[in-house]
C-alpha cells in the first residue's frame, strides 16, 4: 500500500502561500483565474489525516487478515477432510471457501474505486480517478443545491436573527469594549502608517490640487441658486429687516443718528436748533424707514423684493456665464492656493491631528476608545429597545440576501469544480482514500464472514439434498 501526504477539501489541510492573493473577490475569477488560485496550494498532512491513515491501515490489515485465515482454514479443513472424510470437515472447508470468495470480491470492488487492482486495467475500475471531473461537478451541484440554496439560507438568516443578535453583542460591555479596543488599534497602525513625510507631501498636493479643479464661480452660482430657489432669498431679507428694525428702534442708535444730522445742519447750529432739527429728522427717517418696511413685510411682490429677485438673478447668470467674473475668481483662488501660507497651515493642521490622535489612543483612558465604545453599547441598547429598527434590519438583510447568495453560490460552485478538476488525480485518491477508506474496509470484512456463512448454507443444502 503506498503512502502519500495529501491535503484537500476533506482534510482542510491546504495552506496558501503567502501573496497568492486570499482575499474575497466579488465575483468568480474565470476558469484560468479559478485554475490557478487553486493549484496554488502547499499540501500538508496535518494531525488528523496522520490518525485516519494509521486507521486506514489497521483495517486494512484486520481484512487482510481474515482473507488470509479464511485461506488457512480452507486448506487445513480440507487436509483434515481427506483424512476423515466423515468428520464434517467439508462443512467447515465450505465456508472458509466461500469467505475467500467474498473477501476477494469485496476487496476488489473496494480497490475499483481509488485505482486498477493488481494494476490491471479492467474496465469500470479506478472509478474516482476516471470520473475526477465529474465528480467534482457532482460534488459542486450537491452541496450549492442542497446547503446553499436560497430557500434553506434564507430560513437559516430568518432564524439567525441577525438584529437581534447584533443588539445584545454591541450592548454588552465587554464586547463594545473589545470593538472599541479594535478600532483603537485599527487607528494607531494608520497612524503610525500616516505620519510620514511622504504621506504628508502627498496628501498637500493632492488636497490642493483638487481645489485647483474646483470651477469657484460655477460652485458660487450653484450654491446661490439653490439657496435662492422658491424665493428662499425672501425669507432670509425678512430676517434682515426685522433685525434693522429692532436696530432704528434702539434709542442709542437713534440718539447716534441724531448727532449725525445735527452736524451736518451747521446753519441751524447758530441758532442753537441743530440738535432739535437732528432729533426731527431723525424720527422722519426712522418712520419713513419703518413704513417701508412693513410695506415690504406685507407685500410678497413689493417693487424692492422684485429689484432683490432681479438682482440675485443676475448674480446668479453672470457666476454661471460671465467669462470675466469667472476668470477673475480663477485667478483670486490661483493665488489663493499657492500662497506659502496655506501649504504650511495644511502641513501644520495635519501634525496637530495626528499628535492629538496619537497621543489620545495611546492612553489607558483614550477619550475616542471610551467614546466608541459608549457609542456602540448604547447604538446596541437602543436597537434592543426598538423592535421596529430591528425589523426593519432583518427585512433589509432578507431582501438583499437573495441576490448575495444567488452570486456566491455560483463562486462556490466554480471554485468546487476547480479545485477538484485542478487536484492531482493520485493526491486526490490518496485523500479520499484516507478519510473514507477505513470505513469501506468494513465491507471487506463482512464480505468474508457473509459470504463463509452464505457458502455454508449452500453447502449444508446441497449435502441436505443428497449432493
Amino acid at each position: 500500500m503506498r503512502k502519500h501526504e495529501a491535503g484537500g477539501p476533506v482534510a482542510m489541510a491546504g495552506k496558501a502561500r503567502p501573496g497568492a492573493g486570499s482575499s474575497a473577490l466579488p465575483r468568480a475569477p474565470g476558469a484560468a483565474g479559478m485554475m490557478a488560485a487553486v493549484n496554488d496550494v502547499t499540501p500538508t498532512l496535518d494531525p488528523a489525516s496522520v490518525q485516519r491513515q494509521a486507521a486506514l491501515t489497521r483495517m486494512k490489515r484486520i481484512a487482510l487478515g481474515l482473507l488470509l485465515g479464511a485461506a488457512v482454514l480452507y486448506a487445513l479443513a480440507t487436509v483434515l477432510h481427506h483424512r476423515w472424510p466423515g468428520s464434517g470437515w467439508h462443512y467447515l472447508a465450505a465456508f472458509a471457501e466461500a469467505a475467500m470468495v467474498g473477501a476477494v470480491a469485496d476487496w476488489f470492488a473496494v480497490v475499483a474505486l481509488f485505482r486498477h487492482p493488481l494494476g490491471l486495467r479492467i474496465p469500470h475500475t479506478a472509478i474516482i480517478p476516471s470520473n475526477k471531473a465529474r465528480i467534482g461537478r457532482n460534488l459542486a451541484n450537491f452541496i450549492c443545491n442542497n446547503f446553499l440554496g436560497t430557500p434553506q439560507v434564507l430560513a437559516k438568516l430568518r432564524e439567525f436573527d441577525a438584529a437581534s443578535r447584533l443588539a445584545a453583542w454591541l450592548a454588552d460591555p465587554r464586547h463594545a469594549a473589545q470593538l472599541a479596543e479594535h478600532l483603537a488599534a485599527a487607528a494607531r497602525y494608520l497612524l503610525s502608517t500616516l505620519d510620514d513625510e511622504r504621506v504628508r507631501h502627498f496628501l498637500r498636493g493632492s488636497v490642493l490640487s483638487r481645489l485647483e479643479q474646483i470651477d469657484v464661480s460655477a460652485v458660487a452660482g450653484e450654491l446661490l441658486a439653490l439657496l435662492t430657489a422658491e424665493r428662499r432669498h425672501q425669507a432670509l431679507l425678512d430676517e434682515l429687516l426685522q433685525q434693522l428694525a429692532a436696530l432704528l428702534e434702539d434709542e442709542g442708535i437713534q440718539d447716534k443718528i441724531s448727532e449725525v444730522v445735527a452736524l451736518e445742519l451747521k446753519m441751524l447750529k447758530l441758532l442753537g436748533l441743530d440738535a432739535v432739527a437732528g432729533r426731527i429728522a431723525t424720527r422722519k427717517l426712522i418712520s419713513a424707514l419703518g413704513n417701508l418696511m412693513a410695506e415690504m413685510g406685507a407685500d410678497p411682490e413689493h417693487p424692492l423684493r422684485l429689484r432683490f429677485d432681479d438682482f440675485m438673478a443676475r448674480s446668479i447668470e453672470r457666476l454661471r456665464e460671465d467669462p470675466a467674473l469667472r476668470e477673475r475668481g480663477r485667478e483670486l483662488q490661483s493665488e489663493w492656493l499657492r500662497h506659502p501660507a496655506l501649504g504650511q497651515y495644511l502641513h501644520g493642521l495635519w501634525d496637530q491631528l495626528l499628535a492629538w490622535l496619537q497621543a489620545d489612543l495611546q492612553r489607558s483612558e483614550s477619550t475616542l476608545r471610551l467614546r466608541v465604545a459608549e457609542g456602540a453599547q448604547g447604538l446596541g441598547q437602543r436597537l434592543q429597545q426598538d423592535a421596529a429598527m430591528r425589523e426593519w434590519i432583518n427585512a433589509q438583510l432578507m431582501q438583499a440576501a437573495p441576490a448575495w447568495i444567488e452570486r456566491y453560490r455560483e463562486d462556490i460552485r466554480a471554485y468546487i469544480t476547480a479545485r477538484v478538476d485542478a487536484w492531482p488525480t493520485e493526491e486526490l485518491t490518496t485523500e479520499l482514500e484516507r478519510n473514507i477508506g477505513r470505513d469501506l474496509q468494513f465491507v471487506r470484512i463482512n464480505g468474508t464472514l457473509v459470504g463463509g456463512l452464505i457458502g455454508l448454507l449452500i453447502h449444508s443444502v446441497t449435502v441436505a439434498l443428497g449432493g
